[in-house]
This record gives structure tokens, C-alpha cells and sequence, in this order.
């Protein structure tokens, strides 16, 4: 397994070895990106499509990703209250809606697209099923993988983040250990119900909110029904970080941000910006920046103890 570890990171090194810097070089790997995580959700779907009884396989997944958010929602919030009371950071007064990217609309629309995705794809398998045609789904969404995670790791290189940023921002960095310590926790108490191994479990709570990525790697080693429990999680828990932002910024701050998890970084920086004022967008871009970067090697490696 750990042979399959350095097989499955190498891509992510690899990319994160090249810098880039042309604008409509990054636009293209942008795209590239976006595309890659469309064709492995679909097949992710098809895959789901592929199992024998699948009604029971959508009720099993559905019952695991609830069971998820049920206790790792709570604990995160709870962890990031504790943060707020103690933190000294507040959001600022002024509102910066003109000029932001993406609408709180906007960028909900995408959330649910990547869940219509994954529906697109059972739709698709189902088909294939009934005219009698097989694909090795789990072949080409491997392949897909590996394009993804290099095209990750060229991305979070190219972010423009320095090390000095990151650990000169205090409070960016205790955001994102609370929300890592608060969900790891999370998966760990999760396990015995879903019926796993503990380091299974917190790789299941280990995408920290970044759906389209954790149900990939996890569907990966521990199949499609598993791999779109920890989708729909993290899809979940971005989808209540949109109602609770506005109502929690200018009380709890850290609570806010964090709860955002990876996304705080990109799909719901949008509304941390309208809603707290442009002294939080540098502390959700540092906060996202570390989960996103911590989620891939973390998931991976967990998994990777199951033969160990």
C-alpha cells in the first residue's frame, strides 16, 4: 500500500514542481482541472451505476454520508466557537460587494452542478447496463486521477502563497489546524458506525469541505459507495457554510471563515468577502490554501494504512 502511496502522490510532486506564471497558461490548467473533476465524477457515477443492487448501494451511501456530517459538523463548529473566543479576529465593518467574482448564487450553482454531475453519471451507467455495454470506468477515472492531481499540485504552486505568508498568518494557520483537529476527531468517532477501520474514517473526514476531491481519492481505494459518501459530505457541509457565513462572520469570526473549510479559499471566499470585509479575505485564502494543500497527501496516506 505504500508503494501505491508514492504511485498516487507522485503526479501531485510533480506538478507542484512546476511553476507557472503566463495568465492564459493558468487559465488553460484551470479548465483542464474543471474538466477532469466533471469526467471523474461522471464516472465516479457510472461506477455506482455498476453495482449490483443499486438502490440499496444509494441508501447505504446516503445513511454513511449523514452519519458524517452528524458528527463531524457539530465538532467543527464547536472547535471553532471555542477558536472565536479567544481569537482577537474580527471582521471588518465595511462591505466589499462590488467587484467580487461570484455571487453567494453563483457560486452555489456550481456546488450543485458537481451533485448533478455525479446523477448525470448513474443516468449514464444505468443506460450502458441496459444495452449490454461494460466500460472499465475504474481504469479511465485512475488515469483521470493522476492528470488531476499533477494539475493540482501546478496550481497550488502557481497560488502565489509563500511560505513566510502562510506561517507569518497566525491566524489563518490556527483556522485551519482547528478545522483539521475538529474532523479528523470527526472521522475517527465515525468509523465504528460506518463500519471501518479508524484510519479509514478520518480519510473519509479528511477532505476538510473539498467534495470534488475527497470523493475521488476515497472512491478510489474504498469503492463508489464510499467515494460519494465523503462527496456528499463535504458537498453538505459547503452548502450550510453558505447559510451560516453571513448570519456568524461579525460575532465568530474564526467560526465563519473556517467552517468553509478548503472552499475558503475559492467558492465561498465570495461571501466572506461581502459579508466580513476585505481584512478576512487574506486569513480564508491562507486557512483554504492549508487545508487544500493538507487534504490530498493527508487522505492518501491514511489510506495507505489499511495494509500496513
Amino acid at each position: 500500500m505504500l508503494s501505491g502511496l508514492v504511485f498516487i502522490l507522485l503526479p501531485l510532486i510533480l506538478g507542484y514542481l512546476v511553476h507557472v506564471e503566463q495568465p492564459a497558461r493558468l487559465a488553460m490548467i484551470n479548465h483542464t482541472v474543471n474538466a477532469s473533476i466533471y469526467v471523474i465524477l461522471f464516472l465516479m457515477g457510472m461506477g455506482l451505476a455498476a453495482l449490483e443492487h443499486l438502490g440499496a448501494g444509494m441508501a447505504a451511501m446516503s445513511r454513511q454520508a449523514l452519519i458524517l456530517f452528524a458528527i463531524i459538523t457539530p465538532l467543527n463548529l464547536l472547535a471553532l466557537w471555542w477558536l472565536s473566543k479567544y481569537s482577537s479576529l474580527r471582521a471588518d465593518p465595511s462591505r466589499v460587494v462590488e467587484g467580487a467574482p461570484m455571487t453567494r448564487w453563483q457560486a452555489l450553482s456550481g456546488s450543485l452542478t458537481l451533485a448533478a454531475v455525479v446523477a448525470l453519471g448513474v443516468g449514464g451507467g444505468v443506460l450502458l447496463n441496459m444495452m449490454d455495454i461494460q466500460l472499465d470506468t475504474d481504469t479511465l477515472a485512475e488515469w483521470a486521477l493522476y492528470v488531476l492531481l499533477a494539475l493540482i499540485g501546478c496550481q497550488l504552486r502557481s497560488s502565489g502563497m509563500s511560505l513566510r505568508q502562510i506561517l507569518l498568518n497566525r491566524h489563518g494557520l490556527f483556522i485551519a489546524l482547528t478545522v483539521m483537529a475538529s474532523s479528523l476527531l470527526g472521522g475517527v468517532l465515525a468509523a465504528p458506525l460506518l463500519e471501518l477501520d479508524w484510519n479509514q474514517g478520518m480519510a473519509m473526514s479528511a477532505g476538510f469541505g473539498w467534495y470534488s476531491l475527497s470523493g475521488i481519492l476515497v472512491g478510489d481505494q474504498l469503492g463508489p459507495i464510499l467515494g460519494g459518501a465523503a462527496f456528499f459530505n463535504d458537498l453538505g457541509r459547503e452548502l450550510l457554510a453558505f447559510l451560516l457565513i453571513p448570519l456568524t462572520i461579525h460575532r465568530f469570526t474564526p467560526l465563519a471563515i473556517g467552517f468553509g473549510g478548503a472552499t475558503s479559499m475559492d467558492f465561498t471566499l465570495p461571501v466572506i468577502q461581502q459579508t466580513g470585509g476585505v481584512a478576512c479575505v487574506p486569513v480564508a485564502v491562507v486557512s483554504g490554501f492549508l487545508l487544500s494543500l493538507a487534504s490530498p497527501p493527508m487522505i492518501i496516506f491514511l489510506l495507505s494504512l489499511s495494509g500496513t
